[in-house]
């Protein structure tokens, strides 16, 4: 079962530099992602898991928290100390915290 963070959390984490992922699609995080979150598809976890340190929280994000959920259970299962954001995006925006808009640096 995929351990979770409220907004709160990540934004305490996302304040000193904290890794976030977003587990949306690239039309989605291009829409409005948390600032410097990297882009990482739901369906590419798997294959790019492999890209995450092991030896730091990695806060998964998505648009309300169930494909983040998802991510978070296979990141966990393989070593990485990862915790689903709850509410998501949705959530994160909603607070009044900063979104920024556009597509990612690297393609996903």
């Amino acid at each position: 079962m995929a351990r979770e963070a409220t907004v709160d959390e990540l934004a305490a984490a996302w304040a000193d530099g904290g890794l976030v992922v977003d587990v949306r699609e690239p039309d989605e995080y291009a829409a409005g992602h948390v600032p410097g979150a990297r882009l990482m598809p739901l369906r590419t976890v798997p294959a790019r898991c492999g890209e995450l340190p092991a030896d730091r929280p990695v806060f998964v994000i998505c648009a309300s928290g169930n494909r983040s959920r998802s991510a978070t259970d296979w990141m966990t299962s393989r070593g990485i100390d990862a915790y689903s954001v709850a509410g998501g995006t949705l959530t994160w925006a909603r607070g009044g915290r900063p979104i920024a808009a556009g597509a990612p640096g690297r393609a996903a």
